[in-house]
């Protein structure tokens, strides 16, 4: 039996809008919302380029929903 094809989860728009914010994270001109400050990690740039895009339409899945942490 041939694999089913699986579909693409982020749009190619969405990639795009990743690699620019990358590019500007690594050049150093990548600035974080309401503060302003200049991001450093990889992690906060690729949410921000995935946020730009969400914005612009983009297909891009739903933010994930933070676990509540276990009681003991």
């Amino acid at each position: 039996m041939a694999k089913k094809a699986k579909k693409r989860s982020y749009s190619k728009g969405a990639a795009k809008k990743v690699g620019r914010a990358m590019k500007k994270r690594k050049s150093g001109t990548l600035k974080s919302g309401r503060s302003g400050k200049k991001v450093k990690s990889k992690k906060q740039a690729i949410a921000i380029g995935l946020s730009e895009a969400r914005k612009k339409g983009a297909k891009v899945p739903k933010k994930r929903s933070k676990k509540r942490a276990k009681k003991s």
